[in-house]
């Protein structure tokens, strides 16, 4: 039985790990040690105001799966949002449940928060996790466009003059 839980400072090494099997799936060949992913985890969620939350998802002592997340002001009307950053369900929990289960403890934080809307993002070409959020009902929004600057990108674009 699969069990969610809010992360706890205990849960900083099995978050970086299963970071990091996340980053192999995305793609990523070059990746930081585990001490700096730990600091990273550490650091983002557990500080003075956290900079994001987790939600963990157990199989007994297993970590399966995370919904990394974060609220944001204002929305609608002046209202918050929840933000979904990441949802990552490990390969041996795909399609039992668990990213069900995460979306839900979302749905539910969103509620007792007051906030007007969840929103999130998927690649364009992962159809798995497109047909996932289609099948909980979930409609695409196409009236908007994401940008990112990353890296030496990023670099120049804050050294320019303004």
């Amino acid at each position: 039985m699969t069990v969610v839980t809010p992360a706890e400072p205990v849960h900083i090494k099995a978050l970086a790990t299963l970071a990091e099997e996340m980053d192999r799936f995305y793609g990523a060949t070059e990746l930081e040690p585990l001490e700096c992913r730990e600091r990273q985890v550490s650091e983002t969620i557990f500080s003075n105001p956290p900079a994001a939350h987790a939600l963990l998802a157990w199989d007994g002592e297993q970590l399966v799966g995370f919904a990394t997340y974060s609220f944001l002001w204002p929305a609608v009307g002046l209202t918050r949002s929840l933000y979904l950053k990441e949802l990552y369900v490990s390969n041996r929990a795909r399609r039992t449940g668990v990213g069900r289960l995460l979306m839900h403890r979302l749905f539910e934080l969103a509620v007792k928060h007051d906030c007007s809307r969840v929103e999130w993002t998927t690649d364009q070409d992962n159809v798995e996790a497109r047909r996932f959020y289609e099948l909980l009902g979930a409609p695409l929004n196409t009236s908007k466009l994401f940008y990112r600057l990353e890296g030496d990108g990023l670099r120049r674009a804050a050294q320019s003059k303004v």
